[in-house]
């Protein structure tokens, strides 16, 4: 593949990245309160991997283990918090 392809992923991946905290702020005022809402967690997947994927072409180790572990936390954020959507809809006993 292309530098540009490369580049473009990376300058992608970094405003999807930087995007999640407008999404954040804009959910917290809505709200009126300190609010993270889903699509901050698959902003943070989306665009930490799409950077994951750019430090590992651009072979850079400190880039892929700050990505790498970051990630794999949104996951985890995302799946807590699908849980604790489903229990919410009682589907899921307490």
């Amino acid at each position: 593949m292309s530098d540009t392809y490369w580049l473009a992923l990376g300058f992608g991946g970094q405003g999807i990245f930087a995007a999640r905290f407008v999404l954040q702020w804009v959910d917290s005022e809505l709200k009126r309160k300190s609010s993270i809402p889903m699509t901050f967690w698959y902003a943070s997947i989306l665009g930490g991997s799409a950077l994951l994927c750019y430090a590992i072409h651009i072979r850079d180790p400190v880039f892929i283990t700050g990505q790498a572990g970051g990630v794999l936390i949104y996951l985890r954020n995302l799946q807590l918090r699908l849980r604790e959507a489903r229990r919410g809809a009682g589907q899921e006993p307490c």
